[in-house]
């Protein structure tokens, strides 16, 4: 069980949470920590629900207003972005569900959703509203966050 945790990169030493710790106080701030996480997991459900209520509502609105039943170009970057971003809100969950059942942060997923969420800012781009250093930047970002990535999966 321990290798399989190892190959998906969820094991990784020094980021154990155990309840079992010899130190009573750390005991206690362990539990403080995966209470907080368990309602962070209660607030990211709502947020999905949110969500997914928000893509319901902004897909019927634009399909409702004239022209009716035709989307524009930017009418569709706006449901990708709402889709993309209750993805990324589902990607967040599984991570802390993992984190939940693990008791340890899984970095490659962690990156994964990081890598999701620059790709769903860079699908909705408005080239005609940013600037070249933006752009820049974020490629930047996605290069590291590639490399990164490559670099945790090729550890495995």
């Amino acid at each position: 069980m321990a290798d399989e945790k190892d190959q998906l990169g969820l094991r990784e030493p020094g980021h154990d949470l155990h309840l079992e710790h010899e130190d009573a106080t750390i005991r206690y701030l362990h539990w403080i920590i995966r209470f907080a996480v368990k309602i962070l997991a209660i607030l990211m459900v709502m947020v999905i629900v949110w969500g997914l209520g928000d893509v319901i509502f902004v897909l019927y609105q634009r399909v409702t207003e004239p022209p009716f039943m035709l989307l524009q170009i930017s009418d569709l970057l706006a449901t990708f972005g709402s889709f993309l971003a209750v993805l990324i809100a589902i990607e967040i969950f599984v991570n802390i569900s993992m984190y939940l059942s693990t008791n340890v942060i899984p970095v490659r997923l962690v990156v994964a959703t990081a890598l999701m969420a620059i790709a769903r800012k860079v699908i909705i781009f408005d080239y005609d509203q940013i600037t070249p250093p933006y752009i820049y930047g974020t490629a930047a970002v996605v290069l590291a966050l590639g490399i990164t990535y490559w670099l945790i999966t090729k550890r495995s």
